[in-house]
């Protein structure tokens, strides 16, 4: 069995992605790694180049930014043509895995090697504010497709959220029921407020002028749910230089340092949805 890793990336830097976490926190299983290099006004080139392993392979391309969101899944597209696998493992810039799920991963890769199943799914932990809150509440999925079968079947759609059969037909996946660590929305303040600038000038969300201030206003913390477990170690430095994270564990330990799951620190995630969307 082969694995493919592959990723789209393209401004890292100026909008702080954890690209390098996120693709050494799988390269362990991959036999190979696409990364599709969009043109960039930083030096992401050079900071994927930087990854000294023999499993990289680079291609580059321009964007083409008229294509409005769909720029993402026709440039994810565009790496899963480059691999080579059985299964080709996706994953975002600021999406990333534990190490400890790695084995039970490949494990599912090899279960499900010769079954009529067309991806792989993931239970997600959205970050949000904070290194140790999460979403659940409506308009956050909470499961979806990383790994797909390569076998020229399966397409990228929309926002490069998902994928889909070419033939139209219902996608057919299995559970590997390991978590996948989204960060995309822990980053400081400006940050934030840069990125979400930069999603409306391309047309991913449209932005009122109250959104647009120079800090993006996370509110209190503690409407979120608590996460108590640990992070990946490729995530490490970022967690532990994250200001508002550092602030916030102090405030869960305080407020539920009698939590059972906080105390043996649980990889865990509560099943209780909130079904009202939290703006």
């Amino acid at each position: 069995m082969k694995i493919s890793g592959f990723t789209i990336v393209r401004n890292a830097i100026k909008f702080n992605y954890p690209v390098l976490e996120s693709i050494q926190s799988i390269l362990p299983i991959c036999d190979e790694f696409i990364v599709n290099v969009g043109d960039s006004e930083d030096e992401t080139l050079a900071l994927i180049q930087s990854i000294d392993d023999p499993k990289i392979k680079i291609i580059q391309n321009t964007w083409d930014m008229s294509q409005g969101k769909e720029v993402l899944s026709f440039q994810t597209n565009l790496a899963l043509e480059e691999c080579i696998g059985d299964w080709a493992f996706y994953l975002q810039t600021d999406e990333v895995i534990h190490e400890n799920d790695l084995e039970r991963i490949k494990k599912v890769m090899q279960r499900n090697l010769n079954k009529e199943v067309d991806a792989l799914r993931f239970k997600w932990l959205h970050f949000f504010g904070s290194y140790f809150r999460y979403r659940i509440d409506r308009g956050w999925y909470q499961k979806q497709n990383r790994i797909v079968r390569n076998n020229g079947q399966v397409e990228s759609c929309g926002d490069a959220y998902g994928f889909q059969r070419k033939d139209g037909a219902v996608l057919r996946w299995a559970h590997t029921s390991v978590f996948l660590y989204h960060y995309g929305w822990v980053h400081p303040q400006e940050v934030m407020a840069q990125r979400r600038k930069n999603a409306n000038d391309i047309g991913f969300i449209e932005l009122t002028e109250k959104d647009k201030e120079e800090k993006y206003q996370f509110g209190d913390l503690n409407r979120f749910p608590p996460y108590f477990g640990s992070h990946p170690k490729a995530m490490k430095k970022k967690v532990k230089s994250h200001i508002l994270s550092c602030e916030d564990l102090k405030d869960v330990a305080r407020r539920f340092w009698w939590h059972p799951a906080r105390i043996l620190k649980l990889r865990y995630k509560t099943y209780k949805r909130i079904k009202e969307k939290i703006v």
